[in-house]
């Protein structure tokens, strides 16, 4: 099993053997499709390996992900597609599924759906029997069902569908080779007989209008009438002008007869047709609801009592990753591993080179070891973690979709629809793959204001860790004030972007999912990628920071930039100029500049006041250098410099308001 690029994924002719010989077999393309959250990539990830290329789709920036695997000794090409809600795309993700089944038809359709919805479900599967591609249905998370007392007669439903139907729980890898064997068969159109009523006649005629596709004509003659607008490059690289009018004055004709939404009605006719399927097939037993979890879910999205338990939430997160994380497995790290045995034993060794310059570039003020491994292995690393562990435990527990819908209304204020929120929880993990996220938001315009929220005032997971860890050496009374600064900033912001630029925010659906109780297994695994990931991605950005410091402390050009800034961060915020190094490096990584500060609050160089003051200011500094580089692939070179102009100079200026409030009121912290 390898990964290959684009291009020779396409064509498969000649190819060696190990033997020596050529392989002309085909390569079979196997399309993994779903709702989000289904655990397709769960699926795909069982299937083929960790060996996967993930690249943009042409024309786009979203990203796909694909991988060769053989199975019974055919090779194939699986393609793991964004989730979707409906194959009439309302976003670019949606777009992107429904045109690689358009443009590339895959031999395999394998449907990827959550067995507590089996409605929702074959809404999907209804479209893709329109489009005439054959389908394997994989009803996952089936242990998730039976808790729930959902059975699913799968040998009916296969009946019913005319396509195999396997049952899957991903994670425990129960299913996988039924699914494969399923795979092998090659798969089948499903039956369904639609009749859209007074529409039919107007899909016909759309449909004889349209040249040959790799999709059936039916399917694409009803995105065209339910007004799939994406759908009009299309058209016109394969009609001429005179036939897509026709096509147009057709859509009219029906849209008047019908005298509603044609989109709305073949959505609700379809669903209207699985809602006929599911009761032959699925049964649900009452469960007797354990009264912890029962109390859990109503808790947690009651729009009074979700407050007082995401404080609760939030003080156990302090507690766990601000003092533990922070405290504990920091000065157990920084003084003991690397103050008594790490630091001192490669000075020793350093002393033995008579090179003074490598000496100082190694273990020196800006040494490569005794800072820069010291700040990301000594401090940042256990903080990094014991977020991730609750992270991890948070998510894989049902709450951060309920927080969402908790949230909704805040995010309403802002302008933007409730979706927004998934981004900015995800930002607390990782501001790059956040930007990228908020590619599932509809419209422009709110996407445009998710990334501006999500480079001023979304803290990673990694700075988010160093600030608990700040936070931890203060009163509750500095982490009630940094909460409400950050929300304040954030609201203000929201609000202002969203009067600024024109648009409705758009509408916000999203599935609660149950409380569960979180699994060992996969909380430890996600903990341990997250913490890898860290290391090879930190790291080598905390020696690029340590190095651009000991130049300038070479070139003493660092005493001319703390002077020149010195107006700023001594006379407005109130820092000592040192913390101006915290601030240059924090845009190569925001947790390396939050690193800096802490460690300078630790050796008591900052007043409390001066520490609150510092971490408000670096929140809403600019976005690291890694974000910086995703907003210019998103939105354009001229959109993400526009981006830090507005940033600096609002951070600045709120940290000096800050300043000058908690001095002025004499608030002690």
């Amino acid at each position: 099993m390898a990964s290959e690029s684009k291009s020779q994924l396409k064509a498969k002719a000649g190819r060696k053997t190990p033997g020596g010989g050529v392989d002309n077999q085909p390569l079979k393309r196997i399309a993994l499709v779903g709702n989000p959250n289904v655990g397709k990539s769960v699926i795909f990830g069982l299937l083929t390996g960790k060996y996967a290329t993930v690249s943009n789709y042409p024309g786009t920036t979203v990203e796909v992900t694909q991988s060769n695997m053989t199975l019974g000794g055919q090779r194939y090409l699986v393609v793991d597609t964004p989730g979707v809600n409906n194959l009439l795309p309302m976003s670019e993700d949606e777009q992107v599924t429904r045109d690689i089944l358009l443009e590339q038809r895959p031999d395999i359709t394998v449907q990827v759906g959550d067995a507590k919805n089996l409605r929702r479900t074959l809404s999907i599967t209804i479209q893709l029997a329109e489009m005439g591609l054959p389908v394997v249905l994989d009803l996952n998370m089936e242990d998730e069902a039976m808790d729930s007392g959902i059975t699913i007669e799968k040998e009916a439903l296969s009946l019913a569908l005319g396509i195999q139907v396997v049952g899957t729980v991903a994670p425990q890898r129960k299913g996988l080779k039924e699914l494969s064997s399923a795979i092998l068969s090659g798969g089948a159109v499903p039956a369904f007989n639609m009749d859209y009523g007074k529409a039919e006649e107007y899909i016909e005629k759309i449909a004889s209008c349209l040249p040959p596709a790799n999709i059936s004509g039916r399917s694409i003659a009803l995105m065209v009438l339910a007004g799939d607008k994406s759908l009009a490059p299309w058209l016109k690289a394969n009609l001429d002008e005179t036939a897509i009018e026709n096509i147009e004055s057709i859509r009219d004709e029906c849209a008047l007869k019908l005298g509603a939404p044609i989109g709305l009605y073949i959505n609700e006719t379809r669903l209207k047709k699985a809602g006929e399927i599911v009761p032959a097939v699925f049964s649900k037993v009452p469960q007797r609801e354990n009264a912890v979890i029962s109390f859990l879910s109503k808790v947690t999205i009651h729009p009074v009592w979700g407050v007082p338990f995401l404080l609760v939430v939030l003080a156990c997160l302090y507690e766990f990753v601000g003092v533990l994380g922070a405290g504990v497995f920091v000065n157990f790290l920084e003084r003991v591993i690397f103050g008594q045995y790490l630091n001192p034993m490669f000075a020793r060794v350093f002393e033995l080179i008579p090179v003074p310059f490598l000496r100082e570039l190694f273990v020196g003020r800006y040494g490569i070891i005794t800072m820069a491994l010291t700040y990301s292995i000594a401090i940042v690393l256990p903080i990094t973690t014991t977020f991730f562990i609750a992270f991890s435990i948070l998510e894989d527990s049902g709450y951060l979709p309920r927080l969402a819908i908790m949230t909704n209304k805040f995010f309403n204020m802002m302008g933007l629809s409730g979706k927004a929120v998934l981004p900015m929880v995800l930002g607390l993990g990782c501001g790059t793959m956040a930007v990228m996220t908020t590619r599932i938001l509809e419209g422009k315009r709110d996407r445009l204001i998710a990334i501006f929220l999500l480079a001023l005032a979304i803290p990673c997971s990694a700075q988010l860790g160093v600030i608990l860890g700040m936070l931890g050496s203060l009163s509750m009374k500095a982490m009630v004030i940094w909460l409400l600064s950050v929300f304040g900033v954030l609201l203000f912001a929201g609000w202002l972007a969203a009067k600024i630029l024109p648009g409705k925010r758009s509408e916000f659906f999203l599935e609660i999912p149950p409380i569960r109780k979180p699994s060992l297994q996969n909380v430890a695994l996600k903990t341990a990628n997250r913490a890898v990931w860290y290391l090879k991605e930190a790291v080598p950005l905390f020696i690029l920071g340590t190095l651009v410091l000991f130049t300038l402390d070479k070139l003493n050009m660092l005493t001319l930039i703390e002077k020149a800034a010195s107006p700023v961060v001594v006379g407005l915020l109130g820092l000592p100029p040192k913390a101006t190094e915290a601030f240059i490096i924090g845009f190569l990584r925001r947790d390396y500049g939050a690193a800096g500060l802490f460690d300078m609050s630790r050796h008591g160089l900052l007043t409390h006041v001066q520490a609150l003051v510092s971490i408000v200011t670096i929140t809403l500094f600019l976005p690291c250098l890694a974000s910086f580089f995703i907003i210019i692939k998103e939105k354009g070179i001229r959109v993400a410099l526009l981006m830090l102009a507005i940033i600096t100079p609002f951070a600045l200026i709120f940290g000096g308001f800050l300043n000058w409030t908690l001095r002025y009121f004499n608030v002690s912290v």
